[in-house]
């Protein structure tokens, strides 16, 4: 069992003790520093396309699933539900990328973007479903004119 200590000594067979390295804490400003080398491996604007991916698939689930959304305004057919997840995600990145103009300085910067990307998501789905709701309730055209607008309309003259 000797053989397996890392630091067994060759002739006793009694493990020698570790050596032993004091190293001081690192100063706060060392810290700091290790930890912004490590930033610019962790970016968290722009979202993979996988992420957008993912938006729309969930977006496309709101909207044509039952969930609380589509019971409030109605739920859409799934390829149309697709197709308006697809610009309302698309939109939105637009938008949030719009906001940063071009890739953000720090992570908070990032965040910031993230959640502005997230918020108009939201924005744009509820405006998309309030906006189509709206159009289902509105009465269809009709084609004759309405009563009030042939009481309006002078009656022709009988000859």
């Amino acid at each position: 069992m000797a053989e397996d200590a890392p630091n067994a000594g060759a002739e006793g067979g009694n493990p020698s003790p570790p050596e032993a390295t004091v190293e001081s804490p690192p100063a706060p400003a060392e810290k700091a520093s290790s930890a912004e080398a490590l930033l610019p491996s962790l970016s968290i604007w722009p979202p993979s396309q996988r992420t957008r991916d993912a938006v729309v698939r969930r977006v496309v689930q709101t909207l044509a699933a039952p969930s609380v959304l589509s019971q409030r305004y109605g739920a859409l057919p799934e390829p149309e539900a697709e197709r308006a997840a697809a610009a309302v995600e698309a939109e939105a990145f637009a938008a949030a990328s719009e906001s940063t103009g071009s890739s953000p300085a720090s992570l908070e910067d990032g965040i910031e973007v993230l959640q502005t990307y997230s918020k108009e998501v939201s924005r744009r789905l509820l405006e998309l479903a309030k906006s189509r709701a709206a159009a289902a309730a509105a009465p269809a055209p009709l084609a004759e004119p309405s009563a009030e607008e042939s009481e309006a309309a002078p009656a022709p003259a009988e000859e």
